[in-house]
């Protein structure tokens, strides 16, 4: 199981680690639904499979569970704030004894996908970014080190098809490797089992399978 750790910043995050306390480092970024126990499940089943992870709570202990109050909750702090607190994540990830390279990986969920995008791009250690049926901000890729693999449900009211296409042309015409698999029949939060309405099982442990293959390749 994993810990609650404080971050410089003076929010807190979820670690997790292999037993033996080392392994590449990853940073994990939640859904607009906060730190929730699906989250942390990620990020204990990251660790048990050999990374140590580091998830911060962009809500500062607020968890939603209504698609309502996860629209009041994401936007009530600006981008620029919840990056400081990445910002935080990213530095305490690179000072923990255990992470055995200087190579990270970042994966977002949803709304984290966004905030994932927004530090690969700033950020030449990230080097592996998981995006998890989420998009963001176009911006010029050419002088990022990451490649890039993208998890998206075929019916998805919040990341359309064309959406994507973007992203993945955007990528690519950046000189990113880049890899999008989209899973027939599904759609948003596929992954997460606390959704009953859309989890998966199928599609999720397709897209956890191709996800732990991906870090374990790129993130070194």
């Amino acid at each position: 199981m994993g810990e609650w750790i404080e971050l410089e910043d003076g929010s807190r995050a979820y670690r997790g680690a292999p037993s033996n306390g080392q392994g590449s480092g990853i940073l994990l970024l939640h859904a607009w639904w906060g730190l929730n126990d699906t989250v942390r499940s990620f990020v204990d089943a990251l660790g048990e499979a050999g990374f140590v992870v580091i998830a911060p709570d962009l809500y500062r202990g607020v968890v939603v569970d209504t698609i309502e109050d996860a629209e009041r909750q994401s936007e009530a702090q600006s981008v620029v704030v919840r990056m400081r607190t990445v910002s935080a994540a990213l530095t305490r990830l690179r000072g923990e004894p255990g992470v055995t390279a200087s190579s990270l990986g970042v994966v977002g969920f949803s709304m984290g996908a966004f905030y994932a995008l927004e530090a690969t791009g700033d950020d030449p250690s990230i080097v592996a970014t998981v995006l998890v049926y989420g998009t963001g901000r176009d911006r010029d890729w050419s002088s990022s080190n990451a490649s890039f693999q993208g998890h998206f449900a075929e019916n998805d009211p919040y990341e359309s098809a064309d959406t994507v296409a973007a992203l993945e042309a955007s990528l690519r015409g950046g000189g990113r490797r880049t890899e999008f698999h989209t899973y027939p029949g599904t759609g948003h939060w596929f992954m997460e089992p606390d959704r009953a309405d859309a989890f998966d099982e199928r599609a999720a442990a397709l897209a956890w399978g191709r996800m732990l293959a991906f870090l374990r390749a790129e993130v070194d």
